[in-house]
């Protein structure tokens, strides 16, 4: 039998005190057997203004609670997803194992860099090489290559 990937629900509910919040809702299976359903607020209506929206953040959630199901040859990831799933677990405050600075530092890179050119490439489909050849590319903004700065002249 083969295993289906969720896709979960998300949904727009309403609070008594403030605006109304994107929930997700999802099953997951316990040690014991028992199927639980969980949910994990995503953020508010003012954060996320379209349905899309909250979609797309929750693309990296999607990812963790379908971890088993993920190695299966017809599932797609794009990196875009699991560099949201690395922002959103690795880069957030409660992970304490990396410094302020370095969250900041990498997110940005990931943001600024890796999710605009790979994001829409799905995880099988990069290759080394064509990774190599894009780190060679790279520019800063004055058009000085990133690893100039350390040869010596």
């Amino acid at each position: 039998m083969r295993l289906r990937n969720q896709r979960s629900c998300l949904r727009c509910t309403r609070r008594k005190i403030g605006p109304s919040c994107w929930e997700f809702l999802w099953r997951e299976n316990e040690s014991a057997g028992n199927r639980t359903r969980r949910t994990a607020v995503i953020g508010t209506v003012e954060q996320f203004l379209t349905r899309d929206l909250a979609q797309a953040a929750v693309n990296g959630l999607r990812v963790s609670i379908n971890q088993d199901r993920n190695r299966q040859r017809e599932q797609s990831i794009v990196v875009a997803d699991l560099v949201d799933h690395y922002i959103h677990t690795e880069l957030s405050d409660e992970a304490d194992w990396h410094s302020h600075a370095t969250r900041i530092v990498y997110g940005e890179f990931l943001k600024r860099w890796v999710r605009p050119h790979w994001g829409p490439v799905g995880i099988r489909d990069v290759r080394t090489v064509a990774v190599e050849r894009w780190l060679k590319e790279l520019r800063r903004v004055n058009g000085e290559s990133p690893g100039r700065r350390y040869a010596i002249l």
